[in-house]
């Protein structure tokens, strides 16, 4: 497990450096894949917010959405772990995450007791994007959050539940205001870098972040990432993901990727029990300020 205290440390340690004192929420990117009979997810998060906490969350949907495209006829295409979007497959994507993932996960939590609103990275222009890679599709690179709709609603006691999509940035260009499918495992790490988040939390259907024999590396630094990267360890979706908790790093002292089936998993993950990866920005700066706590 990873220390709660470090965790605590690094977060007093920036609003010392000179950094405003404010609210710094969990973003908490939940998968489609991990919702299953077994999974607590939905019950730990309406749990964090009895308790105070506030909290940010990402879904994915990525299961559902090619499941409604093999019914249309569309084949569910994925190029580096991202999924490429069409014009068609759009609709889908659009019609699948907003109208009906956002909300049966809202209905899902106020039904367990908890204050959530359901809204797309669409409304209020939370996220603009532009189209990065044409090979993609209509697929957006984040070029700037909005972080105002977000706070609004966590300073009212809401959780915000965010469908990963944006809208293409004003820039003249024909797709200029056009919605934009963005992958969620980036838009968490966007949205945890925008919000200095305390915590960023992937809950996934893999016990965490793999080495080149299939064994979890319950530890992870950006330098031993960056390894991981170029060594072409990572793979598939599994790239997103890490990456996203490389940009959360920045302005965040900590990000998980955990086995989000694991009853308790997210709650455990909280307070320093992480049953996955760990990922921490440099593994020699936090040994050093542990030892000179100690000293």
């Amino acid at each position: 497990p990873f220390d709660p205290i470090l965790i605590e440390y690094f977060r007093l340690e920036r609003e010392l450096a000179g950094q405003p004192v404010k609210s710094r929420p969990i973003v908490v990117k939940i998968g489609g894949s991990t919702l299953g009979s077994h999974d607590t997810s939905l019950r730990d998060l309406v749990r964090l917010q009895q308790e105070g906490r506030e909290v940010v969350v990402v879904h994915g949907g990525g299961n559902v959405i090619s499941q409604w495209m093999q019914r249309q006829g569309l084949a569910p295409q994925f190029v580096g772990g991202l999924r490429v979007t069409d014009a068609p497959s759009l609709e889908i994507v659009i019609a699948v995450l907003t109208g009906l993932i956002n909300k049966e996960l809202v209905s899902q939590m106020h039904e367990l007791g908890g204050r959530s609103v359901g809204l797309s990275g669409i409304d209020g222009c939370m996220i603009e994007a532009k189209i990065g890679n044409p090979e993609l599709g209509f697929v957006g690179e984040v070029t700037s959050i909005n972080n105002e709709p977000i706070r609004a609603l966590l300073d009212n006691g809401y959780i915000p539940m965010i469908a990963p999509l944006g809208v293409h940035e004003r820039d003249g260009s024909e797709n200029a205001g056009s919605p934009l499918n963005i992958n969620g495992d980036t838009v968490a790490g966007e949205l945890a870098y925008a919000l200095e988040a305390e915590q960023l939390i992937f809950l996934t259907d893999v016990t965490g972040v793999m080495d080149g024999g299939g064994r979890v590396i319950r530890r992870l630094d950006r330098r031993r990432a960056n390894i991981l990267f170029n060594s072409g360890v990572i793979q598939g979706g599994m790239i997103p993901k890490l990456s996203a908790c490389l940009r959360a790093l920045e302005r965040s002292p900590i990000a998980n990727i955990i086995d989000g089936r694991q009853p308790d998993a997210l709650l455990e993950c909280v307070r320093g029990n992480s049953s996955g990866t760990t990922i921490i920005e440099d593994f020699r700066s936090a040994r050093s300020r542990e030892n000179a706590d100690g000293a």
